[in-house]
């Protein structure tokens, strides 16, 4: 049923179970899997242009170390891949070119509350996509024990 799973993956900590949740689901199938992570164009192209070399660095620094994560949490191998330009965009072009059964992503990535201006990256995943999507929200804690709710699942 899944042969192909990409998990999309910004490093952020909210991205943590969805990269759990999607390794599980490639283990359950024995499917490929395939992490991306997108530098956003559009949040380079915006700095200003002395600080747009430093800041590609950094956005390229992260997404390595946001693939890494996910090969170190896999069971087996991982294709990684970083594009640049619109995440979501380049998200949904990835899953065409791997010819991805799913995408797994999180719901809140490093922009946090802007999404609520924006539109989140995983809104416009769900509304785009070719395959399906499972987006994954980050447990919040409790607060009595410090644990995680598993009512968010």
């Amino acid at each position: 049923m899944f042969d192909t799973v990409v998990v999309a993956t910004d490093g952020s900590d909210s991205v943590t179970r969805a990269v759990d949740v999607a390794l599980d689901l490639a283990a359950r199938f024995e499917a490929d899997v395939h992490a991306l992570s997108v530098v956003d164009a559009s949040e380079v192209d915006a700095s200003p242009q002395q600080l747009r070399d430093e800041l590609r660095t950094a956005l390229e620094t992260t997404a390595d170390a946001a693939l890494a994560t996910v090969e170190d949490r896999a069971d087996r191998g991982v294709t990684t891949a970083i594009r640049d330009g619109r995440p979501a965009a380049e998200i949904c072009e990835y899953a065409r070119e791997v010819d991805a059964d799913a995408v797994a992503t999180g719901t809140r990535g490093r922009h946090g509350e802007n999404r609520l201006l924006l539109g989140s990256v995983a809104e416009r995943v769900v509304r785009t996509s070719p395959v399906p999507v499972l987006t994954v929200r980050q447990l919040e804690p409790t607060g009595d024990d410090g644990g995680e709710s598993a009512v968010d699942a």
